[in-house]
């Protein structure tokens, strides 16, 4: 595969060009890819006739969705709508369509068509649930004759799609189907069927312009083009789709509801292009962040006050299947570890993840050879394990990258010690020696033992010690904590009424922040 620097979507200067194949419908299909600093740009292939070749005869298909099943399943095309479905009544008679653009997903339609093409615009494509779909009254195939009264008959397709997003939120559209136009509207190569269309995203702006449905590339008879925004994509290798070649690379949409599959001529040139997407879309990561703390401003996220790393990650599923993961967002705040099954669009989406785990109360337990690695012999993968009230959670991550692997568990590991100097301090009801206690740990100070206030008195100390005293620590991990600082008293038994898990990882934190701190471990 040729690489060369060629203009390329989203990012200026393409990083990388050259010649892929594409699984649309379980089949390949040659592709040009371009490769931008902010989007990957695929066009489908070109004949010396410069007709477009989809490789399908004169059907299009719909790219794998991330189920297997189609994602585009969720816009209507020609493939869908054809037009033997169209009512009679309705061809060659001008109508009025009454539509409400939405705050997210505008029109719901997609353009062909204009002025330098010789052609009317044309409605290619309508996605289900947004507002021209909510209608029931527009078809693929439409030609779109004037917009608020504005005549779009001499227009170009920029000039329709300025048209379109100047309307406002009270769309009249004046159209008129077009049975013979129908191969125009369906002509192209599979690439203008791949299932990347879900409305911009609100939280945060992960889609550039040319994500909006209205304002993609004009999709020429020559050529058709796909922009895929690297923002938040996910980029992985052996997720979905076998690839006993290791010439598979996989794109998953932020919202985890569409992949594209690519394969190259080899595994050295897969790896090449792996290494490349994958580059620029951790490059994109800062100015997510900051986009998403702009998002949420004072409100924080989740309880917390910031985000200070976030990612993709795979993640081992439960089970025998060792080669069984699944995509999981993980956002590290100031004091938790959160996991989201996507990236939220809403900003109320970032107050419900799909798991909170306190970071005081999280180690970092394994990052080691690991089995299922996407590359053979390379260990990318690390585990996590928390102290909940129903026992101990685990979790097995794996990384793209040693790099990767090395951010993320540097990541959690200085989370958990900059947790417990933020924190400080926790207490917790317990029951010493058949009396109500209550018991302090202290990032500082250590461990105190006082009894619970009655009756407007204050509480009294029963027992100090510092961490130097601690000689051990065990549980039954069920509700009783054992502590042994030596001396005359030996033992002391808690009775915490619950699981102690919780309080004997906050001590191995607190007690592996102190150590870090003296600069006695690297």
């Amino acid at each position: 595969m040729a690489v060369a620097a060629a203009g390329g979507g989203g990012g200026g200067r393409a990083q990388r060009s050259g010649w892929l194949e594409v699984l649309v419908r379980e089949r390949w299909h040659k592709v040009l890819a371009n490769l931008g600093g902010e989007a990957l740009v695929l066009s489908g292939e070109e004949r010396p006739d410069g007709a477009a070749h989809n490789g399908l005869g004169g059907d299009g298909a719909a790219c794998r969705g991330a189920e297997g099943g189609g994602g585009a399943a969720a816009v209507r095309t020609a493939f869908t709508d054809p037009p033997e479905q169209v009512p009679e009544a309705v061809s060659n008679k001008k109508r009025c369509v009454k539509v409400l653009k939405q705050e997210l997903g505008g029109l719901g339609i997609s353009i062909k068509g204009g002025k330098e093409n010789k052609m009317p615009i044309l409605i290619s494509k309508i996605f289900k649930g947004l507002a021209a779909d909510q209608t029931q009254a527009l078809y693929v195939g439409d030609a779109i004759l004037a917009v608020n009264g504005t005549d779009l008959r001499d227009a170009t397709h920029d000039e329709a799609v300025q048209a379109l997003k100047r309307a406002g939120k009270e769309v009249l559209l004046e159209v008129k189907y077009m049975r013979e136009a129908t191969p125009y509207v369906k002509k192209g190569s599979p690439v203008s069927e791949i299932g990347w269309e879900t409305p911009p995203p609100e939280s945060p702006r992960l889609g550039c312009a040319s994500a909006d449905p209205l304002s993609q590339l004009s999709l020429s008879i020559h050529r058709d083009k796909k922009t895929i925004p690297l923002k938040m994509c996910y980029v992985t290798r052996n997720m979905t789709v076998s690839d006993p070649e290791n010439r598979l690379i996989e794109v998953h949409s932020p919202d985890a509801k569409h992949t594209v599959v690519l394969r190259s001529k080899d595994s050295a040139t897969a790896q090449a292009w792996f290494n490349a997407i994958h580059s620029s879309v951790n490059e994109l990561i800062p100015r997510v962040i900051a986009e998403v703390r702009d998002q949420l401003g004072k409100t924080g996220i989740a309880g917390s006050r910031e985000i200070r790393h976030l990612g993709w990650l795979a993640e081992k599923v439960p089970g025998d299947n060792e080669k069984h993961w699944k995509p999981v967002l993980v956002v590290l705040t100031e004091k938790d570890l959160l996991i989201y099954e996507s990236m939220p669009r809403m900003k109320e989406a970032w107050f419900s993840p799909l798991h909170t785990y306190p970071l005081l109360a999280t180690r970092l337990v394994h990052s080691g050879p690991g089995k299922g690695s996407p590359q053979s012999g390379v260990d990318l993968s690390f585990a996590t394990r928390t102290g909940t009230r129903q026992g101990i959670e685990t979790h097995l991550f794996r990384t793209e990258t040693s790099r990767d692997l090395s951010l993320w568990t540097r990541s959690v590991v200085q989370g958990c010690h900059n947790s417990a100097e933020l924190i400080t301090e926790i207490t917790t009801s317990c029951t010493y020696k058949n009396q109500e206690c209550r018991l302090t740990i202290h990032y500082e100070h250590g461990f105190s033992l006082t009894t619970e206030p009655q009756d407007g008195a204050f509480s009294k100390i029963i027992a100090q010690y510092p961490y130097e005293k601690l000689k051990m620590s065990s549980d039954d991990g069920i509700r009783m904590l054992y502590l042994d600082f030596g001396g005359k008293d030996g033992e002391i038994q808690l009775d915490l009424h619950s699981c102690p898990k919780p309080i004997v990882f906050i001590i191995h934190s607190f007690l592996s922040a102190k150590i870090t701190r003296l600069g006695l471990v690297a």
